[in-house]
């Protein structure tokens, strides 16, 4: 049997947007189960508040996949900033999020076999994330534990410009990354989505998120793309 697999979602996103590509990957062998947070869960945490409730709600579902299916590692699947969240879940040093007093520690790496980041902005320039973002780059530079297989998936799909329909991409990417006129999935650029070290993927034609318009990362044409990584 392959390794159970869980699903982190991505920002002010709930578990239900999931449940199709949850769905897929029970059909093709792997045991699968989203972190069960609700929209609302996010809301504490806007303007770069620690993301410690989720990384909790994280490690209490892997922890219970563990247990159910007499595992010692999995596949951990993280959207968009559900891929960073991961990271930092991985790690070994204290996070203690800004203004945060009391450090949490997780160091969850010997239990993930395989990291799949999908449209997730690795960097940013965003005022809000960017103490998080640097927390993770500052620790955790690259596909930083060598035991864990990283896997970065980036869309090609939108080229961001000042022009009507790309306003939003252009914008995006400026924020991420500090260029607005280049590829990526409409929200996440390639060059944001990918990590030194890691198996780095472009699929074309895939948006952002699971609500988008459309095919995402997780829909049944794409994912034969990348799930031939999972262990």
């Amino acid at each position: 049997m392959s390794l159970p697999t869980v699903i982190l979602p991505g920002y002010l996103e709930s578990a239900s947007a999931y449940r199709q590509l949850e769905k897929s990957l029970q059909q093709l062998g792997f045991p699968t189960v989203t972190v069960p947070l609700r929209r609302r869960d996010w809301i504490a945490l806007l303007g770069g508040r620690p993301v410690t409730p989720i990384l909790w709600q994280l490690d209490r579902t892997v922890k219970q996949i563990l247990q159910q299916y007499n595992s010692s590692q999995i596949n951990l699947i993280g959207h968009s900033a559900g891929g960073w969240i991961s990271r930092i879940y991985l790690g070994d040093r204290p996070y203690s999020g800004r203004g945060q007093v009391i450090s949490s520690l997780w160091q969850a790496h010997p239990c993930v076999a395989t990291l799949i980041t999908l449209g997730t902005p690795h960097v940013s320039q965003e005022r809000w994330t960017r103490w998080n973002l640097d927390f993770v780059s500052n620790n955790y530079p690259g596909a930083f534990y060598k035991n864990v297989r990283y896997v970065c998936v980036a869309g090609k799909t939108i080229f961001g410009e000042r022009r009507p329909g790309r306003w939003l991409a252009y914008s995006s990417y400026q924020l991420t990354c500090g260029q607005g006129n280049t590829w990526g999935d409409g929200i996440t650029p390639i060059v944001a989505a990918h990590l030194d070290g890691a198996e780095n993927i472009v699929i074309e034609g895939v948006r952002h998120s699971p609500r988008s318009p459309g095919i995402w990362y997780g829909s049944p044409q794409t994912l034969q793309t990348w799930i031939k990584y999972l262990a």
